[in-house]
């Protein structure tokens, strides 16, 4: 019975080629186009309901009496369970049909914001928001499957860069409409909002998006563009199962769990900022909570811009030595914090420019870490591999959600910040373990 009710959920069956080249290369400008605005639309949906607790956190902290590290073990929660659902639903994805795939999660996160805003007290709070996390950790691997299916390898950098802007849209988004919503409406429509409108981007994501080239009656990309087979359309490739894809490239592999590591401290400094931006920029700088708002909604605009010149660096200037340039961005960031930390200023600009640095910084190697790990396994098991790196970068959130709570709690923000800097130093020195490793370059066969 259960595998009747998730029927709609099995791939796409492939269909017979389009015979004519003329006719099948239009179709394929067409679907790539078409394929990458649903899924950067589609993953902006998940997160204005993701980021959807960020400008109320000081408020709710302040009416029901939470204490930062009690807040802290709901946002810790929620990394974990979203952590866990991002590897999982990752061997999920690869064998599922996006479309559904991603609107199902869509259509459940949004109605867990819901139950959220009708909440009031930390143990619903906690609850709702944990069940969130799971079902958002079915938006990225239909997000990677399409990719890695409609993208070649030399070009993932850019296009993985352009799918992942979807993040800093989505969650600037949020931070301003919640902004201006949480001063005229309260608190509450920080979540029905947003809810409506990812529902929204769910149907549309189901009327937009569709499965592989070949379930189209398109060729492989890498035939489309004329490059190498992927491993697993190649005679060495062809009978591994995906089971063995997976031991073999992703859990045996040992740069693998490196670059996964690394992602743990770029994590830890993504979600500090945009779970605690507006909290310690009111405390520790004494902003508005609505100007607050907007410098955090820059942090991302300013994400934005760092991972498409990251992923444009990593195709045409690094040629794949993902390792060289994600070293460079964290220490670039790890130079922002500490001046962020050491300034003692109140000026909007000052502390606006000095945050949006750091998120310029840190969203390069937050998009790159995906591409360095799909390029190091056949394109079968690409969403796994990006789910084993997703898991360990949100285990991250015992230290951004409840240990950034507890430290702030006991030391205060110079402390915190403090150690995001040295956070910033650890990625470094984990990326320059890789100085030489390039996935382009190297034989997939092994």
């Amino acid at each position: 019975m259960a595998m009747g009710l998730f029927k709609f959920l099995k791939p796409a069956p492939d269909v017979p080629r389009i015979e004519d080249e003329g006719e099948m290369r239009k179709t394929y400008k067409y679907w790539r186009f078409r394929s990458m605005y649903a899924i950067l639309i589609g993953y902006t949906g998940y997160y204005i309901v993701r980021k959807s607790l960020a400008v109320a956190l000081p408020v709710i902290k302040d009416e029901f009496g939470i204490s930062n590290a009690n807040m802290g073990l709901v946002l810790t929660a929620f990394g974990l369970t979203y952590g866990v659902s991002k590897f999982i639903n990752g061997f999920g994805g690869d064998r599922t049909n996006p479309r559904y795939f991603m609107a199902t999660g869509l259509i459940v996160a949004s109605l867990a914001n819901v139950f959220f805003g009708l909440s009031s007290g930390l143990v619903a709070f906690a609850l709702f928001w944990i069940l969130n996390g799971w079902f958002q950790g079915m938006g990225w691997a239909p997000c990677s499957k399409t990719l890695v299916n409609w993208y070649s390898p030399l070009e993932r950098g850019v296009k993985f860069s352009i799918a992942n802007t979807a993040c800093s849209i989505g969650a600037s988004l949020v931070v301003f409409l919640n902004g201006w919503l949480i001063v005229r409406f309260g608190w509450r429509s920080n979540f029905f909002v947003p809810a409506a409108i990812s529902s929204v981007i769910a149907l549309f994501v189901l009327n937009r998006l569709r499965d592989r080239p070949q379930s189209l009656g398109l060729p492989p990309v890498e035939e489309y563009r004329g490059e190498e087979p992927d491993l697993a359309d190649t005679e060495h490739g062809k009978g591994a199962s995906y089971k063995e894809v997976v031991m073999k490239y992703i859990f045996l592999n040992p740069w693998m769990w490196v670059v996964s590591l690394a992602n743990f401290f770029v994590y830890i400094i993504r979600y500090t900022v945009l779970d605690w931006g507006t909290t310690f920029l009111t405390e520790s700088k004494g902003i508005s909570i609505g100007d607050a708002a907007g410098i955090v909604g820059g942090y991302e605009l300013a994400g934005l811009a760092g991972m498409l010149v990251c992923g444009w660096l990593l195709d045409k200037v690094f040629k794949g030595y993902g390792g060289r340039l994600l070293a460079l961005y964290m220490a670039v960031c790890a130079i922002f914090i500490f001046l962020f930390w050491k300034i003692p200023s109140h000026s909007l600009v000052l502390n606006g420019f000095l945050l949006w640095g750091a998120g310029f910084s840190i969203y390069g190697p937050q998009n790159i870490v995906a591409v360095i790990a799909v390029n190091m396994v056949p394109k079968q098991a690409g969403a796994a591999a990006v789910g084993l790196t997703g898991l360990i970068g949100y285990l991250s959130t015992v230290i951004s959600g409840w240990g950034m709570g507890a430290i702030v709690d006991r030391f205060g923000w110079g402390t915190g910040l403090f150690s995001l800097g040295i956070v910033a130093l650890i990625g470094m020195f984990l990326f320059l373990l890789m100085w030489n490793q390039n996935p382009h370059l190297k034989d997939k066969l092994g």
